[in-house]
């Protein structure tokens, strides 16, 4: 690892909007952000807070609508010619073999051609991969394709090494294994990188690996606040500091339960924010509120619930976010506890939970708006095109969709509205006109 000092990577205000007018829709919202050499950072948050879309910026692929990216003290114009990406899909030639695949970025570099083959060799070398240089990549595993993926980008030698959730595609055990070899590398100088910024939603594998976790907030995407993780490498998950860092975490992520006129937010076409319904399924949020009403005052750690039931963090943290938005439970200082109605929920017999879950929904803006366009519209009934267009006045298309499919099923669980497949059809359940 590099110790050099200095400043690599600078954004100031940056921000990315999408479409104009009614149709505009921001991404990145003034978002700060400095990178020194030596540092591993971690940009940790939600889906759709914007992770992805900075780390394109950063390396050039995008242009922020505004705000200034300054590389070395100087304004970033095009690609950025000192770093390299690693996505999360492997995004390897099939047809090429695994050096072939890694001389692409040499040849891309000018590397003549007599020097690309040993520099590939060395650079495979290096990740594990000595003896593979002639296999294709369907013969590897996926923690094998991304270790070509780690060489090719390092093959361009990059001052700044960007990490687009690497991990993510891979099973536990290969993840687990890759995330060591990498800070291992990292730690002892092998790969030729002065710093290295990570997109990641996992909590434990940013606090595992990076020096300094970004926490990211969506609505629209911006930093809400920044974690030092002042522990040595190699980091013993289970030492108290390590657990403690990981519980400091999740309270900033989680946050803490608004007074419920902002929890709910407001409907489209009204001022403030439209907040998005959370995209989990009744049944998974219906378990949630049935073990907590299982634990002693109705009462949990974050942490220690991930692990409880056995879930990813985001998942988790969107769980959270439902339960909150819909009145079952309320957070504090990391820990969430049972509301008395969600207390009532979790006991109730199945109508009965129909019937709050309905009367909680007709409190949310978003729902409430849905149900009277289809009040207003002839006969009750709406092509999900429209309302698909409809909501792609608040948020990008396919957010829009995935809108749509939340109040599908949310809709059909509390009898509010139904939903013909077959013509793509909302329309009011009769009982609830």
């Amino acid at each position: 690892m590099s110790t050099q000092n200095g400043k690599l990577l600078e954004l100031r205000q940056v921000t990315q909007a999408y479409g104009r007018g009614e149709r505009r829709f921001i991404a990145v919202d003034k978002v700060t952000l400095t990178l020194s050499a030596g540092e591993f950072v971690a940009l940790l948050g939600p889906s759709g807070c914007g992770k992805s879309t900075l780390l394109r910026i950063i390396a050039g692929l995008q242009a922020p609508t505004s705000g200034q990216v300054l590389y070395r003290g100087q304004p970033l114009r095009g690609v950025n010619p000192h770093a390299a990406i690693v996505f999360q899909t492997f995004a390897l030639f099939p047809w090429l073999t695994v050096q072939e695949n890694v001389e692409v970025a040499l040849k891309a570099r000018g590397i003549p051609a007599s020097l690309r083959g040993p520099r590939a060799v060395d650079l495979l070398d290096r990740v594990g991969l000595d003896g593979f240089e002639s296999a294709y990549p369907r013969e590897l595993s996926g923690g094998m394709r991304q270790k070509v993926g780690f060489a090719r980008a390092m093959a361009v030698e990059p001052e700044l090494l960007c990490l687009d959730e690497p991990f993510s595609a891979l099973d536990v055990l290969s993840a687990e294994a890759l995330r060591g070899e990498l800070l291992e590398l990292w730690t002892g100088g092998s790969i030729p990188t002065q710093a290295i910024l990570m997109v990641t939603h996992n909590i434990e594998e940013a606090v595992f690996m990076a020096d300094r976790i970004v926490v990211m907030d969506k609505g629209p995407g911006r930093v809400v606040s920044e974690v030092k993780v002042e522990l040595p490498h190699p980091r013993d998950r289970k030492s108290a500091v390590f657990l403690a860092t990981i519980d400091r975490v999740y309270a900033t992520l989680a946050g803490q339960t608004e007074p419920e006129s902002v929890e709910l937010g407001s409907a489209p076409g009204e001022p403030g924010r439209t907040r998005p319904l959370p995209e989990v399924s009744v049944a998974d949020l219906a378990g949630l509120l049935e073990r907590l009403n299982e634990m002693p005052g109705n009462r949990a750690d974050i942490y220690r619930l991930t692990e409880d039931l056995q879930v990813d963090s985001s998942v988790l943290l969107t769980l959270i976010e439902a339960a909150e938005l819909l009145g079952f439970a309320s957070v504090a200082q990391g820990d969430i506890t049972l509301t008395p109605l969600g207390e009532t929920f979790a006991e109730a017999s199945i109508l009965g939970r129909k019937a709050i879950f309905a009367a909680r929904l007709r409190r949310v803006p978003l729902f409430r708006w849905l149900l009277t366009l289809l009040k207003a519209a002839q006969g009750g009934r709406l092509d999900r095109e429209v309302v698909h267009t409809a909501l792609e006045l608040e948020f990008p298309r396919d957010m829009a969709a995935r809108q749509a499919e939340t109040a599908i099923e949310w809709g059909r669980y509390a009898e509010l509205l139904a939903y013909d497949d077959a013509d793509e059809v909302f329309y009011i359940e009769p009982a609830a006109a």
